[in-house]
Parts: C-alpha cells; sequence; structure tokens
C-alpha cells in the first residue's frame, strides 16, 4: 500500500492519496485545489488516479475534485446525502472501493454536515482491523468538527450536533484502539476549537484524551461542542456552497500577469481592492493609501477571506518573488478574480508618493498614556472569545476579526480607534480594513495584548 498525506500548514488541511503499488490503482482525498503534486507523485509511482472522494463538502477551501477529474478522468465520491451540480457517485454506508489488494471501506459519520462520511482504510482485503481511517472534519486529533457552520442549510447546530454524538461515540468509538486516525485538518483551522498540532493519532489515544471522545449524554455532548467556538470566516458559507457547483477550474499556468504602475492605478481606481501582502513591519512605513494588509507569513488565504469579499477584484502588492503563490493562495478558497499584481512595487512606490500613507503604531506604554489623557482612544480587541477571556484592556470593544467587516458600522465614528490582537498580526490587518472602509484615525498596537499585558501585570499584582 502506498498512502500519503499533503498537509498545507496555510489552511491547516490535510489531503491524502491511497494507491495499490501492485494494480497502481490510486485514490485522492480531499484535494486542494492546485492539484500538481497529487499528479506528480502518481506520476512518479506509475499510479492512475480511479477515484476522488471529498468526505463533505468543505467551507473552509475550495476542493481539487473538479481539477482532478478534469485531468485523469477520475469519477468523485461523495457521501449518500450529499447533491452537487457535477456528476458524482454516491457512497453508501458500508460501501467499499477495491483498488486490488488495497481495500477503502465508508462510514457515514454525518454531524459537521450531513453527509460527512470517513473512509476506512485496509492495507489487506481481509485484514480484520483497518489500518487506518480518514475522519474528515468529523474527528479531529484533540476535537471534533462543530456542528454550527451553516454550511447546511437547512439543518440547526442542534440537528447536526446530535448526529455527530451519534458519529463519535457509536461508530468511530467502535473502531479498535490500534486504528490510526487521519483528520482533515489540524491545529488553527476554525472547523474546531481544539485542534491538536499533531497530524495522526489513534482511536485509542483519542478515547482517552480528547474530550469529546469520552462517555456522555447526548446533551452534554452538543453543549461541549456548541460552546466556545472560534468566528468563522465570512467566506466559508461561499465555499460550502461553490463547492457544490461546476465552476472554473484552476490553472497555475494562466495566473495573473504583472502590471505596470499605470494598469495597476487604473484598477485600483475601477474599485479593485489592494491586498498587500507583505509583513506589517513593511507595510506600516509605506503603502498605497486604502491597501488592506494581509501579511502572506500566515493564515493568508483564511484571513483575506475574513476581510475582502469574493465578489471582489483584488490585485495584488506581494513580498518579493512571491507573487505567484499569493494568487495560488487565494484561489484556493475560490477567490478567482484577481486582476493582477504590481511589478517590483518597491521600485514603483516612489512614483507614487502622493498615494502612499503610513500606519501608525503605538507601543503598549503610549496606549496607557493616552487612556489616561482627557480624550482616550477606544481600543477594539480583534481576538477570538476565548483569547479575551484570558484577560482585556478595561473599556475595550470586543469585535473578532472574522467578524469585522460585516461589523464595521457598530464602531463610533467620533473616536479615534487602537485596535489590537494578541500580538500584532490580526491588528494590522484589522486597522488596515477599518482604513480602508474610511476610518481615518487609527492605530494598532505593536506586541499585542501580550504587550499591553507584560507592561500593566505588574501594577495589577
Amino acid at each position: 500500500m502506498f498512502f500519503a498525506q499533503y498537509y498545507l500548514d496555510c489552511l491547516s488541511q490535510a489531503s491524502y492519496m491511497i494507491a495499490d503499488e501492485t494494480t497502481g490503482k490510486a485514490v485522492v482525498v480531499d484535494p486542494r485545489r492546485d492539484v500538481s503534486e497529487y499528479l506528480v507523485d502518481a506520476e512518479t509511482h506509475g499510479f492512475t488516479v480511479e477515484a476522488v472522494l471529498n468526505t463533505h463538502f468543505h467551507a473552509d477551501f475550495l476542493a481539487g475534485h473538479l481539477e482532478l477529474a478534469d485531468r485523469t478522468g477520475a469519477w468523485i465520491g461523495y457521501g449518500r446525502r450529499a447533491e452537487a451540480e457535477y456528476p458524482i457517485r454516491k457512497l453508501a454506508d458500508g460501501e467499499r472501493i477495491s483498488l486490488g489488494d488495497v481495500t477503502l471501506r465508508i462510514l457515514e459519520t454525518p454531524g459537521h454536515t450531513p453527509e460527512s462520511i470517513s473512509v476506512l482504510v485496509y492495507e489487506h482485503a481481509t485484514d480484520p482491523v483497518p489500518y487506518g481511517v480518514l475522519t474528515g472534519d468529523a474527528l479531529f486529533i484533540g476535537d471534533v468538527g462543530r456542528p454550527d457552520l451553516l454550511a447546511s442549510i437547512g439543518v440547526t447546530a442542534d440537528e447536526l450536533g446530535r448526529m455527530l454524538y451519534d458519529s463519535i461515540q457509536h461508530k468511530l468509538m467502535d473502531l479498535p484502539d490500534a486504528v490510526r486516525v487521519f483528520p482533515a485538518h489540524g491545529a488553527g483551522s476554525a472547523c474546531g476549537k481544539n485542534l491538536s498540532t499533531q497530524r495522526q493519532s489513534t482511536i485509542g489515544e483519542q478515547r482517552v484524551t480528547n474530550y469529546a471522545c469520552r462517555p456522555m449524554s447526548e446533551e452534554k455532548f452538543v453543549d461541549l461542542v456548541t460552546a466556545g467556538q472560534p468566528s468563522a470566516p465570512a467566506y466559508f458559507v461561499y465555499d460550502a456552497i461553490l463547492n457544490r457547483k461546476e465552476h472554473g477550474l484552476f490553472d497555475a499556468a494562466a495566473a495573473p500577469r504583472p502590471l505596470s504602475v499605470e494598469e495597476f492605478m487604473e484598477r485600483r481606481a475601477a474599485g479593485a481592492v489592494v491586498v498587500d501582502a507583505r509583513s506589517p513591519q513593511d507595510f506600516a512605513p509605506g503603502h498605497l493609501s486604502g491597501s488592506v494588509n494581509v501579511p502572506a507569513d500566515g493564515r493568508f488565504a483564511e484571513q483575506a477571506g475574513m476581510v475582502v469579499g469574493p465578489e471582489e477584484e483584488v490585485v495584488v502588492i506581494a513580498p518579493q518573488d512571491r507573487e505567484e503563490e499569493i494568487v495560488t493562495r487565494l484561489a484556493r478558497i475560490g477567490f478567482d478574480k484577481v486582476g493582477g499584481y504590481l511589478r517590483e512595487p518597491q521600485g514603483a512606490f516612489p512614483a507614487l508618493a502622493d498615494e502612499m500613507a503610513q500606519a501608525s503604531r503605538l507601543t503598549a506604554d503610549e496606549l496607557h498614556r493616552l487612556l489616561d489623557g482627557a480624550q482616550p482612544p477606544l481600543v477594539l480587541d480583534v481576538r477570538n472569545t476565548a483569547e479575551r477571556e484570558e484577560g482585556f484592556v478595561d473599556g475595550s470593544l470586543h469585535i473578532p476579526l472574522a467578524e469585522l467587516a460585516r461589523r464595521v458600522d457598530e464602531i463610533p465614528a467620533d473616536r479615534s480607534l487602537v485596535v489590537h490582537c494578541a500580538g500584532g498580526h490580526r491588528s494590522s490587518i484589522a486597522a488596515s480594513l477599518l482604513r480602508h472602509r474610511g476610518r481615518t484615525d487609527v492605530s494598532d498596537l505593536l506586541g499585542g495584548y501580550g504587550a499591553w499585558l507584560a507592561l500593566t501585570a505588574p501594577a495589577n499584582a
């Protein structure tokens, strides 16, 4: 058996290829949209990709099933409750897919979504214990899939939570302890609240260490898995719907072209959003006025999807030689309206002096003095709810970054603002979004709440 996990740090997303090395038949599970890595591996090993399985309609990324089917002729499989615009094979509970001696068996595990499945992997068809189980977003390492992402129209979080209880407690926990667990996401994903950095585990380990896998009543389970979930990025619903639809294919060779200064400024004047993917440290001293800063070194795609709409045209300013990477990462969440990128921005900026701006960034000490002044600023906390529960700046307004774009009008327009997160990354994104939306007196806090706590904790002790 050939078994490979492909992990994408930016989205904390795992996909898999399983093949029988004797027959050369392969299956790819939960592929991302840029499919070249799967195709290279298949060609290198002499495999034919026979099928593409999605464990469910993903919300946090646009899956690569259409791209793989187009390139290989593979059929596309989902759980039996799935409905899609393109041809799919509906897989029933217990159904087996033979690749030769290597065999897959479908296990229906609804709860994150109604159509969710897990995939049992047998190295040999007659093995009494599976080699592993690909759990999709049903079971994570240290957590389970959240039932409240609104990815399933017409099904409530409570209904999904009860489905998930049965899937976890009565199906996955019924597997032998030795079965390896391979989830679709890891730490950092908004598909859960307590995901581990580990990329595989076992049923036995999860039975002991995962809070949601311990024996409990259905009511307690639903209460536990729905409480304290992070805010979901706005694009999740968009992707959950788009994954059901026939849509354009991603083609890395047809990536947006570099733009001259004149072309770039024309697109900006026509309404394109400038996404500046440089670090906050490079962005703050000089950037095009109205640019939205989403740093490449981080959860770029997810965070871009929090502050830019999929219907908006985007033009990109990227760190040197990372332009195609940025465009690909946007495409992974279905953001294809990229008009191009600015060629050599550092060389172009001097000619755009009248269009350049600087971002105000304050130290914790400077913020402390301002708050003690006659006209204190309003402090805006863009951390997640669980982070804020561990401490906050007195009098601050809390709007998680994932909710900010749709809640800007809740922020008083007659006060200066100081935005903070945990360390200073998300606050630069949030502050730039607010300036893009017309707020002029906006700063962000260097070092975030960590710096504020270091300054104030001794005084509070």
